[in-house]
């Protein structure tokens, strides 16, 4: 036998357009070109065998003896499989040999890539068969579409991803452009002459290709229904999106022909406790982590010490995809299968009790986060609010309609008031509050809470005073007649906060007074920062010396405790006594350092209120231009973007400040030099609008981090400075936490008070900058 490959040539011709895969076609024309097998991984539908024909076809010429497709999805005996490669190549069984006998010795002296298409259910025999061949043919390369890996050695795995989708916001221009919405309007087009969409339709196509997860298979049947159903028509009708989508072309597989079929065939290949597992995992929404599927999912079935084992084999099966985040590895069911395991879900009858496993977990961890929130893991906290928030939404949906648990939404409502009002999900807290307080109108601890929390966000959210305060004394009445002293003391506290907000200083100050005394009574060592600040800032607003002290014993206690969101707001508090002292300079360096902490906890708020006076600050120096400058990168800085700086952000007195500051301001500069550099502060990406309120500069290029004008201008502490030294002597935070007799969670605190304060990222950084100071 001589000559090329008896298959070159066959490689299908496309009939259809291809979409997008840019990148991925050229991450496996890469791969191949450095190594010996490449197998595509994915979900049912996602288009791995058109990425793997598009990727060959374009590396064909790389191979002079041949590119042979191997189609595996009609054959079910693994026994069978080195012959069914035999007849691909186009080869004659000339001898009494083995097929895979053939093989090697027609492949080991020819340059050939082999082309297995859906290896997944003869995986085994797969796996062997191409390690065969690899080991016996150097001129070999194998490029192989599975939902599983072969896990032979060398192998270079490719997870194929969905369709890049649309940006939720972007211009219908844009989303035309975007790879998931080009194949709809490609296949639409080809399904129904003369099909088009308005520019103020187009939105609709993307709300599609999003809710269909940017699955080729799933989006190319949905546009084949415009043969008679509009796009709207289509979008309303994805929620039984398996009924819907159906009627793939006769040409294609027949687990291709309909989204459910694609689906079962995955399905399929699962073992029975992976079945259920799967089935169990899609009461989860968004990702979640394997502690969560262990507390929800085990049981009846499933022991939990096999969940991880259960889920790392769905992984492997395409099934489920992971991610790491902050150091943990988060799982996800694309919304298709998701919907597919809750089909099968509520079939079984299993769903309610699985919907409330999922809520009793999540209000269990809402409850011990809030326990902990104020302290080193503020920032774990907020963080972990981000990543969980479909969950949460989730679990509080569930305690809302089902009949009697509106108690338990109270609760985790209530839990969760400092990451909302930190983060600026204030219309969605007040949403789940005001849900749960009407269905569930008797006294109790959780619907005090409630009460002053949805007080509080009145206030914050709508400035609304009225409501706030008759929310807040209604929690303080119902707190009374329960006897429950925490949710007095808050309600007391946010009471002193929006009188402040009114004018009524006096007022404010004796109920912050009050509010800070029933604080330390209960040992709330949140409560009393939140007290000290607003005790402080009302002091500062009257001109009472005494603010600063105050203030003072609540960043002491943040440090004490680790907190980096309250000593954010703490030196808010102190800087704004500084600046009533006529000392710019403290007040700058304050400003700035509460400024950094509370970006790095994600508290846009403080965010807002440290950046803020940095204006008033240059205005009174008599650089308009600079505080113009400011007051558009402060626009930049307030954030979400239809959030408005107002006086539901900066309280009354506040409030009034900055109107006064702009006035001055636009006085001294006239509108249109005003208008120019307020322009050029509100142009700057979210980024440069930081760095220019941080007065920061770019790093002198060169070896080794070197300090800008804000890290000289923040010192540290005597006990920070301690740690930083010990840092370069190569210690850890435990051997720190012993050298210095203090608990490993307060060095943690200590070292990311440091990284944040001379704005660097490592240890290593730290270590070089300590070396440079003068001892």
């Amino acid at each position: 036998m001589s000559g090329g490959v008896r298959g070159v040539g066959v490689l299908p011709v496309e009939v259809t357009g291809f979409v997008g895969r840019r990148g991925e076609v050229r991450q496996v024309r890469q791969l191949l070109s450095g190594g010996r097998l490449v197998t595509l991984t994915g979900a049912g539908g996602i288009g791995k065998t058109r990425l793997a024909l598009r990727s060959a076809a374009e590396v064909g010429r790389a191979f002079p003896d041949g590119v042979c497709l191997v189609e595996l999805a009609a054959l079910s005996e693994g026994r069978l499989l080195a012959q069914t490669v035999v007849d691909a190549v186009g080869l004659r069984e000339q001898s009494s040999l083995a097929p895979l006998e053939i093989l090697r010795g027609y492949l080991a002296e020819r340059k050939v890539l082999l082309v297995l298409d859906n290896c997944e259910h003869l995986i085994d025999a797969c796996g062997a068969l191409v390690s065969a061949l690899l080991q016996a043919c150097p001129g070999l390369n194998v490029l192989a579409t599975s939902r599983q890996v072969l896990g032979v050695a060398g192998e270079s795995v490719v997870p194929v991803p969905p369709l890049a989708l649309p940006a939720p916001d972007c211009a219908p221009q844009a989303a035309a452009q975007s790879e998931a919405v080009s194949l709809f309007m490609q296949r639409a087009a080809s399904a129904r002459a003369g099909f088009a969409v308005s520019e103020d339709r187009m939105g609709v196509v993307a709300e599609i290709c999003r809710r269909l997860d940017g699955i080729p298979l799933a989006i190319e049947l949905a546009a084949a229904r415009v043969r008679a159903l509009s796009v709207e028509e289509i979008l309303h009708r994805l929620d039984d999106r398996f009924a819907l989508l159906t009627g793939g072309s006769r040409a294609a597989l027949p687990r291709q022909r309909t989204l459910r079929a694609a689906i079962d065939w995955s399905y399929g290949m699962c073992s029975e406790p992976e079945r259920l597992l799967w089935e169990r995992l899609s009461v989860f929404s968004g990702s979640w982590d394997l502690e969560a599927a262990k507390a929800v999912c085990c049981g009846e079935g499933i022991e939990r010490g096999a969940v991880f084992d259960l889920v790392a084999g769905l992984v492997d099966k395409s099934v489920v995809g992971c991610e790491e985040s902050g150091g943990r590895m988060r799982y996800r069911l694309l919304e298709t299968l998701r919907q597919y395991g809750q089909d099968l879900l509520a079939a079984s009858g299993r769903q309610p009790a699985l919907r409330r496993r999922h809520r009793d977990w999540y209000q269990h961890l809402v409850k011990q986060g809030e326990t902990d929130w104020f302290g080193p893991d503020d920032l774990d906290w907020l963080a972990w609010l981000r990543v969980e928030r479909p969950n949460l939404r989730a679990a509080l949906e569930y305690s809302l309609d089902e009949p009697g648990q509106a108690t338990a939404a109270m609760e985790m409502a209530g839990c969760l008031w400092a990451p909302w009002y930190s983060v600026g999900t204030w219309s969605e807290a007040r949403g789940w509050l005001e849900r749960a307080l009407a269905l569930e109108v008797e006294d109790s601890p959780e619907r005090a809470k409630a009460l002053w929390v949805l007080g509080w966000f009145a206030y914050r959210q709508k400035g609304d005073m009225t409501e706030a305060l008759r929310l807040l004394v209604e929690s303080r009445e119902a707190a009374e007649r329960i006897g429950d002293r925490s949710a007095l003391a808050w309600a007391t506290q946010f009471t002193a906060s929006v009188t402040l907000g009114t004018g009524d200083i006096e007022g404010g100050l004796a109920l912050a007074t009050e509010g800070l005394q029933r604080q330390r009574a209960l040992g709330d060592y949140g409560g009393m920062v939140v007290s000290l600040i607003i005790l402080a800032v009302a002091l500062s607003l009257l001109g009472d010396p005494r603010g600063l002290e105050y203030g003072e014993e609540a960043v002491a206690l943040c440090e004490e405790k680790g907190s980096i969101w309250g000593k954010s707001w703490a030196l808010w508090a102190v800087g704004l006594e500084m600046i009533r002292r006529g000392n710019t300079r403290r007040a700058t360096t304050l400003l700035r350092e509460g400024l950094r902490l509370g970006r790095t906890v994600g508290d846009y708020l403080a965010c807002v209120h440290c950046a803020e006076p940095l204006v008033w600050i240059a205005a009174q120096e008599g650089e308009h231009e600079q505080a113009a400058r400011l007051l558009g990168a402060v626009k930049v800085i307030t954030a979400p973007p239809d959030q408005n700086l107002s006086a539901s952000i900066l309280e009354g007195p506040l409030f009034a400040e900055h109107v006064r500051c702009e006035a001055s301001v636009r006085g001294a500069l006239g509108e249109a030099a005003f208008q120019a550099a307020f322009a050029s502060g509100a142009e700057l990406s979210v980024e440069d609008a930081y760095a220019f309120a941080l007065g920061e500069k770019a790093p002198a290029a060169g070896p080794g981090p070197v300090a800008s004008a804000a890290q000289e201008a923040v010192p540290l502490t005597r006990r920070e400075r301690e740690v930083a030294a010990l840092i370069a002597q190569g210690l850890s935070n435990k051997q720190i936490a012993t050298k210095l007799v203090i608990s490993p969670r307060t060095a943690e605190g200590h070292v990311e008070h440091i990284l944040v304060k001379l704005g660097f990222t490592s240890r290593a950084q730290i270590a070089a900058w300590t070396t440079q100071q003068p001892h």
